[in-house]
């Protein structure tokens, strides 16, 4: 788990998936986040086994942990287990015990478009955005449908514009859709394409 000896409160991403596995896309969107929010570290949550996917064609946590640690740097972009540690399964219960052990961080998600257009299946949804700020970043295939969907409708009081995105961290609730190049590598096509013997 991260540990942390600044006195000024740091500002941390949060970008949570099952990571199966990382890849050059998953870098790109911390990356982005950092730059925009001004962000002093974005920690890649390792999902032990995200409620919403089949197990099948899940690889072990471990595997999928190590390749989150593959793409990140260990000081400005961080892989982390620490759900796997809480014995969290819901993105709402780690949020709550993350803002308890370190009250002194500012916290903001991000995400992709893709996850704001599912939000709505996730347990208790509102509450995680009424208590966290998020960062929403393009998705191929996904951008128009999500910010006409459900979630950017609910919450459309608390959207912001792209240059007020530095104010989100800590600064719940708000949310912001980043205009920023699109990255088009998936974990889905990788997965497919070692399935296939494809080597990149």
């Amino acid at each position: 788990m991260p540990r942390f000896g600044h006195r000024r409160r740091l500002r941390v991403g949060l970008l949570g998936g099952s990571f199966n596995p990382a890849h050059e896309g998953h870098r790109h969107v911390a990356e982005q986040a950092a730059r925009w929010l001004r962000l002093d570290q974005v920690w890649l949550l390792v999902s032990p086994g995200n409620p919403l996917k089949p197990e099948a064609g899940m690889a072990p946590f471990a595997e999928r942990l190590a390749s989150a640690r593959r793409i990140a740097d260990g000081r400005r972009v961080l892989a982390s287990g620490v759900e796997a540690d809480l014995g969290t399964r819901y993105t709402v219960d780690t949020m709550r015990r993350l803002t308890r052990l370190f009250p002194r961080v500012k916290f903001v998600w991000i995400m992709g478009a893709d996850i704001l257009d599912e939000l709505p299946r996730w347990r208790r949804w509102t509450d995680i955005a009424g208590r966290l700020p998020f960062a929403v970043l393009p998705r191929p295939n996904y951008n128009a449908r999500a910010l006409a969907g459900q979630a950017a409708h609910r919450l459309r009081a608390g959207r912001r514009r792209p240059r007020e995105a530095l104010l989100l961290p800590g600064a719940a609730p708000g949310w912001v859709f980043l205009p920023v190049r699109e990255n088009p590598v998936s974990a889905t096509a990788i997965r497919r394409a070692a399935a296939e013997g494809i080597v990149p």
